[in-house]
């Protein structure tokens, strides 16, 4: 903004309808510094656009709906179903573009994500971040290979006994020799820098570890921090381990963290001790007491296919929203 000149020198100032800049009324240091305002004042006027995360998918492992079911709403009505959880980054400024997760839902979520973000390269993705080797997390890897895109040399970050997996097991071990793909080294709570404005921090989780650790991601851009937890077994064992949920909600600015069960009763027949998983029900409770502020950070992701949460007119929808969180939804966007 231009300094104001003094009172009683306004009447010297050319009218509004002046082609010519008139300085006389300055004095000699103020003409100066407007000088160099005006030619500073173009170049920083045109705002960078910023960074931002857009959710690709928020259901569990299997999709929605899930393979096998014989009834369920999404069959009939594709505004029901939903791809399996995902998340991507972007970078408007640079045209960079990465994913979390390699999902089985990988061809639909690469197109959204070129319709939203489109570059000119196939599949145009700086890098691809793993949490886990259970099958929702990775297999979308194999799109990648000879058989389908035949793409060269797409960093895959993982955790080491991740990338030994991969490296060691075939189909994924194939993508490595024929170099579809470039295995790159992550390390616990240790930042990735993806570019001069954004980086990308693995921490461990307690979940099933059949195949590799677990891992969230935490999301730093300019202005906001996104975390990422699709899996884990519960808060309890975290805090166990030494980090609170509640003490890492103040950190940042959304929580995208795993909703996969509704309530204890959600699978009649199934002993759901053996899908370690925090109930949303549960997870409410817990955050209960926070701020609605803090609350309002969680969305909920990673809904299996028989989460009542997943239709919005539930009564476990409306129940979540009154307590002041969040089911995410696809294609919904945060910046950075």
């Amino acid at each position: 903004m231009l300094p104001k000149p003094s009172r009683e020198r306004s009447r010297e100032l050319p009218s509004a309808h002046d082609h010519a800049l008139n300085l006389n009324g300055y004095p000699m240091y103020r003409r100066v510094v407007i000088i160099l305002l005006l030619l500073i004042v173009p170049v920083t006027a045109t705002a960078t656009e910023a960074p931002y995360v857009v959710v690709l998918g928020i259901g569990q492992d299997g999709g929605v709906p899930q393979a096998g079911t014989k009834v369920h709403p999404g069959w009939e009505d594709e505004s029901l179903a939903r791809r399996v959880a995902c998340l991507a980054i972007v970078d408007p400024e640079t045209s960079q573009r990465w994913i979390l997760d390699c999902t089985p839902d990988f061809p639909e979520q690469l197109h959204a994500l070129d319709t939203i973000a489109p570059v000119s390269d196939r599949p145009g993705l700086d890098g691809i971040f793993l949490t886990h080797a259970h099958m929702g997390h990775y297999t979308g890897l194999m799109y990648l290979g000879h058989e389908v895109m035949g793409a060269r040399g797409v960093r895959v970050y993982a955790m080491p006994r991740m990338s030994e997996y991969l490296r060691s097991n075939g189909p994924w071990d194939q993508l490595v020799r024929y170099e579809n793909i470039a295995l790159i080294p992550m390390t616990a709570d240790t930042p990735v820098i993806l570019n001069d404005r954004l980086q990308i921090e693995p921490f461990l989780v307690p979940h099933r570890q059949e195949y590799a650790e677990v891992v969230g991601f935490r999301i730093t851009g300019p202005t906001r921090t996104i975390l990422f937890i699709p899996d884990i077994d519960s808060w309890e064992e975290w805090a166990a381990d030494g980090t609170r949920i509640e003490d890492v909600l103040q950190t940042v600015d959304i929580a995208y963290l795993d909703a996969t069960f509704y309530s204890p009763d959600e699978l009649p027949g199934r002993n759901m001790d053996g899908f370690p998983h925090p109930m949303i029900v549960h997870t409410m409770e817990k955050l209960s007491s926070l701020p609605a502020t803090e609350r309002a950070k969680v969305h909920f992701i990673h809904l299996n296919h028989s989460n009542p949460a997943l239709l919005p007119d539930s009564d476990a929808r409306r129940t979540i929203t009154d307590s002041g969180f969040t089911v995410a939804e696809e294609m919904e966007r945060v910046d950075l």
